[in-house]
C-alpha cells in the first residue's frame, strides 16, 4: 500500500513538474518574442484600408520590437487564399492576418471553406471599423431616404443599386435595408468600389451603399448626395448626414470591421503582447490622424472584446444572408 502511495505521489509530482515546465516555456517564449521576422498576411491587393491597416500595424510593431515586421498581400477567392495561408501557419506568433468583413460572412456564403473560421483562427485585436453611406449622384431625383423608399415601393425592382459583388459589405447592407424597409431594388454587381463610384456618378446606377472612405470625398465635393449613414449616431466625419435609424428604421446599424487574427493555438501570452502594443499604437497621434483621414473609427480593446464583437456580427449577418438567400459567385 505504501509503495502504491509513493508511486502515486511520484507520478503526481512529475505531472506537476511537467506542467510547470510547460508554463515556463510559454512564458519564456512570450518574453523572447519576437526574435525573428514577423509576417502579416493581408488577403487583399495593395490599396484599400485593409492594406493600410496591415502596414500601420507592421510599422508600429517593428518600431516597438526592433524586429522586422512585413506585410504580404495574398489576394484571391474573396480573401480565402490569404486566410487559408494564415490558418495553416505555425501558431507561434510569427504569422498574423488582417481580416475584415469577409471573415465574418464567408462561412455563410460558401458551402465549404478550406479552414474553419471559428476554430482555426483567433482574434488578437480589433483595428478599426468603417460605416457605410447610402448615396445617390447629386443630380438624382431621389432627395432623401424616405423618397427612395417611396419610389422603390411604387415600382418594385425598377430602381437598381451597385454592389462590389455578392456577399460584400455594400451588397449585404442593401439586402438588410431592403428587408428593413420592405422594398425591392435590383443589384448591379461590380468588381470593386471604383467602378461602382464611376457608374453612379455617370448615372448608370441609381443608388448604393459604400464605405465612408470611398464616397465621402465625392459627397464633400458636391458630386454625390448622402441620404443616410449606417452608424448608431451621426458621425463627426459627416455630421449633417442622418442615420438610417433616426429616419424611422430603429436598430439599423452596419459596421465594417477590420482586425488582426492569429492561427489557433498561438500562446495567449504572445497574443496579449501583440494586443498591448497595438492598443498603444492606436492611441498615438499619427495613427489617429490616419484613421480620421481614412474615415474610420478605432476599435482596440482586448482579444476577448474583439471575439465578442465578431461573434455578434456573425450572428447578425448569418440571418440576413439566409433570409436574402445570398450565395458567393
Amino acid at each position: 500500500m505504501n509503495a502504491a502511495k509513493t508511486l502515486t505521489r511520484l507520478l503526481l509530482a512529475a505531472a506537476l513538474g511537467a506542467a510547470s515546465l510547460g508554463a515556463h516555456a510559454v512564458t519564456d517564449a512570450a518574453a523572447s518574442y519576437p526574435d525573428k521576422l514577423v509576417k502579416i498576411i493581408v488577403p487583399y491587393t495593395p490599396g484599400g484600408f485593409n492594406d493600410t491597416l496591415g502596414r500601420i500595424f507592421a510599422r508600429k510593431l517593428q518600431e516597438a520590437w526592433g524586429q522586422p515586421v512585413v506585410v504580404e498581400n495574398k489576394a484571391g477567392a474573396g480573401t480565402i487564399v490569404g486566410t487559408e495561408m494564415a490558418a495553416r501557419a505555425a501558431p507561434d506568433g510569427y504569422t498574423l492576418l488582417i481580416q475584415g468583413f469577409p471573415f465574418i460572412v464567408n462561412s455563410f456564403l460558401y458551402d465549404k471553406l478550406p479552414y474553419d473560421t471559428r476554430k482555426d483562427l483567433v482574434p488578437v485585436v480589433g483595428g478599426a471599423q468603417a460605416r457605410n453611406l447610402l448615396v445617390v449622384r447629386q443630380a438624382s431625383p431621389i432627395t432623401s431616404l424616405q423618397d427612395l423608399v417611396a419610389r422603390a415601393k411604387a415600382a418594385p425592382g425598377k430602381l437598381n443599386y451597385a454592389s462590389s459583388g455578392n456577399g460584400t459589405s455594400n451588397h449585404v447592407t442593401m439586402e438588410y435595408f431592403k428587408v428593413a424597409t420592405g422594398t425591392d431594388l435590383t443589384q448591379i454587381p461590380y468588381k470593386g468600389s471604383a467602378p461602382m463610384v464611376t457608374d453612379l456618378l455617370g448615372g448608370q446606377v441609381d443608388v448604393m451603399f459604400d464605405n465612408v472612405p470611398h464616397v465621402l470625398p465625392h459627397v464633400k465635393a458636391g458630386k454625390m448626395r448622402a441620404l443616410a449613414i449606417t452608424s448608431p449616431k451621426r458621425s463627426p466625419l459627416a455630421p449633417d448626414v442622418p442615420t438610417v435609424a433616426e429616419q424611422g428604421y430603429a436598430d439599423f446599424e452596419v459596421s465594417v470591421p477590420y482586425g488582426l487574427f492569429a492561427p489557433a493555438g498561438t500562446p495567449p501570452a504572445i497574443i496579449a503582447k501583440i494586443n498591448a502594443e497595438l492598443n498603444k499604437a492606436m492611441q498615438s497621434e499619427d495613427v489617429r490622424k490616419i484613421y480620421a483621414d481614412q474615415g474610420v473609427e478605432p476599435l482596440g480593446g482586448s482579444p476577448e472584446d474583439f471575439k465578442v464583437f465578431v461573434e455578434g456580427e456573425m450572428a447578425k449577418w448569418s440571418k440576413v444572408i439566409r433570409q436574402a438567400n445570398i450565395r458567393a459567385q
